[in-house]
């Protein structure tokens, strides 16, 4: 499982839909420019979780 908390959300999902939520975000950077860096935190922490051994 993993969590992820933004400023007024937050939701915690199994650690098998992570590929789903990082391509997602990376979807949202390259869909919606004008918004800068607003998705480059939720990437790199997804990005750092995806490359940690996971428990079975």
């Amino acid at each position: 499982m993993f969590t992820m908390t933004g400023r007024y959300w937050s939701g915690t999902y199994p650690i098998s839909e992570l590929p789903k939520w990082l391509s997602f975000y990376q979807r949202l950077r390259a869909d919606f420019p004008k918004s800068g860096t607003a998705y480059d935190e939720c990437i790199k922490g997804l990005e750092k979780i995806s490359k940690e051994p996971q428990e079975i």
